[in-house]
C-alpha cells in the first residue's frame, strides 16, 4: 500500500512540476530559474504542512506517504536546482546564482515552517 501511495502522489507531482515550470518560464524574460524555484517553494510549504499535520494534528501517516513523499517528491527537484546553479555560474551570473541559493534555502525553510505552523 505504501508504494501505491507514493506512486499516486508522484504521478500527480511530476507532471505538475513540468507544467508549472514551463508556464512560469514562459512568462518572464530574465535568465533565472523561476519555474524550479516556484515548484520547490510550493513543495516546501506542502511538506511542512503535511509533516505538521501528521506530527501534531493527528493526520494519518498515509497522508504523509501520499502527499509528502509522493506528491512533494514528484513536485520538487534538487537535481534541477543544482544544474541550474551550475548553469548560472557558467554563464557568469554569480549574483543571480547567489540570489537563487538564498531564495531557495531561506524561503524554502520559511515556507516549510509556515506550513508546519498552519497545520
Amino acid at each position: 500500500m505504501t508504494a501505491t501511495l507514493v506512486f499516486l502522489g508522484g504521478a500527480v507531482g511530476a507532471p505538475l512540476r513540468y507544467l508549472t515550470d514551463r508556464w512560469v518560464q514562459a512568462h518572464h524574460l530574465l535568465r533565472f530559474p523561476f519555474g524550479t524555484l516556484a515548484v520547490n517553494l510550493a513543495g516546501c510549504f506542502v511538506a511542512g504542512l503535511v509533516a505538521g499535520g501528521v506530527s501534531h494534528a493527528g493526520w494519518p501517516t498515509g497522508v504523509q506517504t501520499l502527499l509528502g513523499t509522493g506528491l512533494c517528491g514528484g513536485l520538487t527537484t534538487f537535481s534541477a536546482f543544482s544544474a541550474e546553479m551550475v548553469e548560472l555560474l557558467h554563464g557568469r551570473l554569480a549574483l543571480r546564482a547567489i540570489g537563487y541559493l538564498a531564495a531557495s534555502a531561506g524561503l524554502g525553510l520559511g515556507l516549510a515552517a509556515l506550513g508546519w505552523a498552519i497545520a
